[in-house]
């Protein structure tokens, strides 16, 4: 089993407003989507889903008490997310149980990916059980990505300075790059013109 993390501890500051809660082309919050993307694509592999949030933790509270997830939700907050993505990581890390098997990873700017793509970097890593395994789509690799359980100590002992690419970079030769036609594993949103792009 696999534990969906969702990192949206962020401050949001090029956006203007919390990511999380921005509309999908659909009319949902970014972080409904994904929720529902990963309940779509392994209702059956994923153990739980956790959230982790900074200063925007009560709005996201607000959003996911008015909806019905799809999988059990645990939102947690990085209480100190000035320090980087991988101190959200952490804090992800420490609200998981101790008997998951990977980490099933993303972020909330990258809310398109196809429930296709979650399934397919499941698999490779079900096969595999490689230490790390993403989606590859035009010669880019994008989310989300697994890291299976025996790198999650490398994570947490990785500097905070450099993030989870140190896990990453020292598995380059074995980790899994799964080939996908899906964009959306791509597609990044970080300003108003990322998101004007995207609706």
């Amino acid at each position: 089993m696999l534990t969906g993390l969702i990192l949206t501890g962020g401050a949001s500051t090029r956006m203007g407003s919390p990511k999380a809660l921005l509309s999908d082309p659909e009319g949902r919050p970014f972080i409904l989507r994904i929720i529902d993307v990963f309940a779509a694509a392994a209702r059956d592999r994923l153990d739980q889903i956790v959230i982790v949030a900074g200063v925007h933790h009560d709005e996201i509270v607000t959003v996911l008490d008015a909806s019905d997830p799809a999988l059990p939700v645990r939102l947690v907050r990085n209480p100190d997310p000035a320090r980087g993505q991988l101190s959200s990581i952490w804090s992800g890390l420490d609200a998981m149980s101790a008997s998951t098997d990977g980490v099933l990873m993303t972020l909330v700017d990258v809310p398109m990916v196809a429930p296709a793509t979650v399934r397919a970097v499941i698999d490779a890593w079900s096969r595999t059980r490689s230490p790390v395994v993403r989606p590859i789509c035009d010669g880019r690799r994008g989310h989300p990505v697994i890291f299976d359980h025996a790198v999650v100590g490398e994570l947490r002992a990785a500097p905070l300075d450099q993030g989870a690419r140190v896990v990453v970079r020292a598995h380059w030769n074995d980790s899994v790059d799964v080939p996908v036609e899906d964009r959306g594993c791509l597609i990044d949103i970080d300003t108003p013109d990322d998101y004007e792009r995207l609706l």
